[in-house]
């Protein structure tokens, strides 16, 4: 019997983030103006998509997602999303009447172009692209 560390070790392949809102509906409905396609599974539970990126939704009655001041400060992301066209997708979201960006699009120091922003939950998502420098 093989011992665990002479084990092949899984491959990890996908990681999604899950978002808890208090109103799975709007939150939903917010997300389609963004361009996402939205799969319900009742009760309180709906898979996000557009592209390969999914997003999971699992409504809590009543829940405020608390504010964490630390990291309101330094500007924390909850998910970050590459796309193959930044300035496209910036130009999409700018002219989305309920959608506010928060950070405009901006070249990064770690070779990434992006832009923020922030659901009606205080979700913060980065789109970015790889600069080509």
């Amino acid at each position: 019997m093989a011992q665990p560390s002479e084990r092949k070790k899984a491959n990890l392949v996908v990681s999604t983030v899950v978002f808890i809102v208090g109103d799975i509906e709007a939150a939903i409905h917010w997300y389609e103006h963004l361009g996402f396609k939205a799969h319900r599974f009742p009760p309180g539970f709906a898979i996000l998509y557009r592209g390969d990126v999914q997003i999971f939704l699992q409504q809590q009655d009543g829940y405020s997602r608390p504010d964490d001041p630390g990291a309101r400060e330094r500007g924390a992301w909850n998910v970050y999303i590459e796309t193959d066209d930044v300035a496209s997708l910036f130009e999409e979201f700018s002219h989305l009447p309920d959608v506010s960006v928060t950070t405009g699009l901006c070249r990064q120091e770690y070779g990434q172009t992006e832009f923020q922003v922030t659901d009606p939950n205080g979700y913060v998502l980065v789109f970015a692209q790889p600069t080509d420098e």
